[in-house]
């Protein structure tokens, strides 16, 4: 809550921004989603999810740098940091989401998530893995770009955890494209290993409250395809993890080499991909 005791009305004055914002979801979604045939029903509440992202990533002034090809199709394999991942990449691209269980239970995150047409898995019942790839697999057919979170779990982002290989199932044949993205914090008047990404012990609503007290805070996404796709899950998690490294170096190196980075904000642009 310290926080909040700092800058008690940026975080009040913010969490009233927040609360309104959700209404405008809320009605938007009936407007644009709510009655649509469920052939395109997936992609307008990815289009939602987007729009509605947008202006909640809005109230915090957030501001991204993107590099390499931002996929609109396909599966795309992420990094995980924190559950501003997904309003961070729906923001960017229009995307279907495969998420943990718990998160469907979320006050209000979890009810917008559902909304969104998410996909949860409960990685504790080995049962819930065929079912949700078999959803995926419907989504990547339905020509939607869908972004799961291998790791299974989200971390300070000192390094990339090993990845979990049973939602990469739809992958392994080769129908879709295949891409990775590696996501990155930045923050002036605080830690991002802690206070923008999630993980531990730290409540949501407490990490929401700080976060919601700092005057910005920035995120860089790297893309990149994948254009060799190995036959097995196991062999392919393995290959993708190794690919990630490759990013997270690369872009190690590009902050070594350059004093500053362009970031833009995306909160005022048209639904769709940065420009």
């Amino acid at each position: 809550m310290k926080g909040l005791r700092r800058h008690p009305f940026r975080v009040l004055g913010r969490l009233l921004w927040f609360a309104g914002e959700v209404i405008i979801a809320l009605f938007d979604f009936l407007i644009r989603c709510a009655f649509r045939p469920k052939k395109s029903a997936l992609a307008a509440r990815a289009l939602w999810l987007q729009r509605a992202s947008r202006r909640h990533l809005r109230i915090f002034k957030f501001e991204a740098q993107v590099a390499g090809p931002v996929p609109s199709g396909g599966l795309l394999v992420s990094n995980h940091l924190s559950y501003l991942d997904v309003p961070v990449m729906a923001s960017l691209t229009p995307a279907v989401f495969v998420a943990k269980h718990e998160i469907k239970s979320w006050p209000v995150i979890g009810w917008l998530a559902r909304l969104a047409g998410t996909l949860f898995i409960d990685r504790g019942r080995r049962m819930d893995v065929a079912p949700v790839n078999a959803a995926v697999q419907t989504a990547l057919d339905g020509g939607a770009l869908v972004v799961v979170f291998p790791e299974g779990t989200s971390s300070d982002g000192q390094t990339v955890l090993p990845f979990k290989s049973s939602l990469l199932e739809p992958a392994t044949r080769q129908i879709h494209s295949l891409s990775i993205s590696l996501i990155q914090y930045e923050l002036d008047d605080g830690d991002a290993g802690t206070e923008v990404c999630y993980w531990g012990d730290v409540t949501f609503f407490g990490h929401l409250l700080n976060l919601l007290s700092k005057r910005t805070f920035r995120a860089s996404v790297r893309f990149a395809p994948i254009q060799s796709i190995a036959a097995s899950r196991k062999e392919l998690a393995q290959q993708l993890h190794s690919e990630m490294l490759k990013l997270k170096n690369e872009a190690v190196e590009k902050c070594r080499n350059s004093k500053t980075d362009s970031f833009l904000s995306i909160a005022g642009q048209r639904p769709g991909h940065p420009r």
